[in-house]
């Protein structure tokens, strides 16, 4: 049989196609605008998300024997506010994870409702990003949108009801919402009253594996494959790439390079640290995950070399660096402000270590490294909860640079398994249509048939004596130029 796993992701919707034994038939991409209406703030229609997945349907689909189509799921966006009507219709463009205008709203929740309370109702604080303080800022400013709400959803899950009819999330994706209560895995009534939502706006939950419903049967026409074909709830962008690279089960580790950078690791358990410096997430496996997530990592390199030195030529400008551990060029990659673990909107992009004889190798590496660096403060977090990682697994496009992933073992000291397929929210989507359709009994049994590692970096014990002090070095950028970051702003 056949399974689609649909990545939404903020620059295009990434369509794979995949047959039982994990094999990949095809891969489509089809891009769609992003809109920075003010400074900060980061919108999409989710009309274009769904043009556009249409579009990568009908040629995802067009080669293939399409009666063999047995399933549909999605890894998304996290975070993104998408509001309907009393008619289903979009009633305002949706508001991303990277938007950074809620800063009043993330306040009050934060000191006015407390820390402890959120974190009790939700298992997390407040950060900019998250949906619920996107929902009071529409009701704050926009009080005539607020009134319309008929409906709130996340971005996949806006696809999900397209595609089904059912208005739909899923635990993982939930999570990152501070709506929901990932301990008991179900609607925080506290959260619902602080934010003046009822549970009849807000969509029905599912675990990751679930069938939500079958396709509409005008879609399936559409499409030419069956009406029982079976729309599953899917995970959030980071809990699918976790089930694609196998990081399921208990104390895996996944780094995603993606347009934003996180550290996933997998737990059994239940868990939050004292400083809700981590997010404490429902995984899409069954279980729960802890994660670290920067707004801004592979996004960070993009920046540099297309915006900046005007190239596309991502593999090129790497072959000049060559002196790892001995650059004096740091850069933070707080592009967009920054959540895990500082929580801080108001964090910039900076250079430091600049001088005469710099290089524009040595800018292009410290690119690289800031976020690696940055990667490093979550994964310090998750060690001061005893929690002992010694590998890694990655994805997102940042993972197909050698050197970035030698970059990555030598800062954090582990070593970094790459899998045979790089495709994490896309493949895992797949793989939790398979488990839906009952070709496996679990998301477990799943990724340990279907994840191959290929390749192992070690790091070196010299390079890595090297990078613990440049580590050390950037550890004290960041607080001197907090309160200068927050009177620029």
């Amino acid at each position: 049989m056949l399974y689609v796993g649909i990545d939404l992701g903020t620059s295009a919707v990434k369509l794979l196609l995949m047959d039982e034994t994990g094999k990949i038939h095809k891969i489509v991409s089809k891009e769609y605008d992003l809109f920075f209406p003010h400074p900060g703030w980061s919108e999409q229609k989710p009309e274009d998300w769904y043009s556009q997945s249409m579009a990568g349907l009908k040629e995802l689909l067009s080669e293939c024997d399409k009666s063999k189509v047995a399933g549909i799921s999605f890894g998304g966006q996290m975070h993104g506010l998408v509001i309907l009507d009393k008619d289903d219709n979009v009633i305002r463009p949706a508001i991303l994870w990277n938007d950074g205008r809620t800063t009043e709203e993330t306040d009050y929740l934060n000191n006015v409702i407390g820390k402890d309370k959120l974190s009790e109702y939700t298992a997390n604080i407040a950060f900019t990003g998250f949906t619920a303080p996107k929902i009071l800022w529409v009701k704050n400013k926009e009080p005539e949108n607020f009134a319309r709400i008929e409906k709130i959803m996340l971005p996949k899950d806006y696809l999900a009801y397209k595609l089904s009819g059912v208005h739909c999330t899923d635990v993982s994706d939930a999570s990152g919402m501070l709506l929901f209560d990932v301990k008991n895995r179900c609607w925080s009534k506290e959260m619902m009253e602080i934010c003046d939502v009822k549970e009849s706006q807000l969509a029905k939950i599912f675990e990751s594996y679930e069938v939500v419903g079958n396709i509409k049967p005008e879609i399936a026409a559409e499409l030419g494959v069956s009406e029982n074909v079976k729309i599953v709830a899917g995970a959030g962008d980071n809990a699918a790439a976790a089930v694609g690279t196998g990081t399921v089960g208990d104390g895996r580790c996944n780094i995603s390079l993606g347009t934003s950078g996180t550290i996933f690791i997998s737990s059994k358990s239940f868990g939050v640290d004292s400083n809700n410096a981590l997010h404490s997430f429902a995984h899409a496996d069954g279980s729960y995950h802890l994660m670290g997530c920067m707004l801004s990592a592979a996004s960070c390199n993009k920046w540099w070399m297309e915006d900046i030195i005007d190239t596309t030529d991502f593999a090129g400008e790497q072959k000049a660096i060559d002196k790892l551990g001995e650059n004096h060029v740091f850069f933070l990659p707080y592009l967009m402000g920054e959540r895990s673990p500082l929580n801080d909107p108001y964090a910039r992009g900076t250079f430091t270590g600049i001088t005469m004889d710099t290089t524009r190798a040595d800018m292009t590496q410290a690119v690289l490294e800031g976020v690696a660096f940055a990667l490093r403060d979550s994964f310090e977090v998750a060690k001061s909860l005893g929690i002992k990682i010694e590998r890694t697994k990655i994805c997102g496009g940042g993972a197909k640079s050698p050197l970035w992933k030698k970059m990555i073992a030598n800062i954090l000291g582990i070593k970094v398994d790459v899998i045979e397929s790089e495709e994490g929210p896309g493949y895992g989507g797949a793989m939790l249509a398979a488990v839906a359709c009952g070709e496996f009994a679990s998301v477990e049994e799943a990724a340990e048939k279907l994840v191959k590692v290929i390749d192992t970096v070690e790091p070196d014990a010299e390079l890595t004596a090297k990078y613990e002090a440049r580590y050390q070095q950037f550890k004290q950028i960041y607080p001197a130029l907090k309160p200068v970051f927050k009177a620029l702003a």
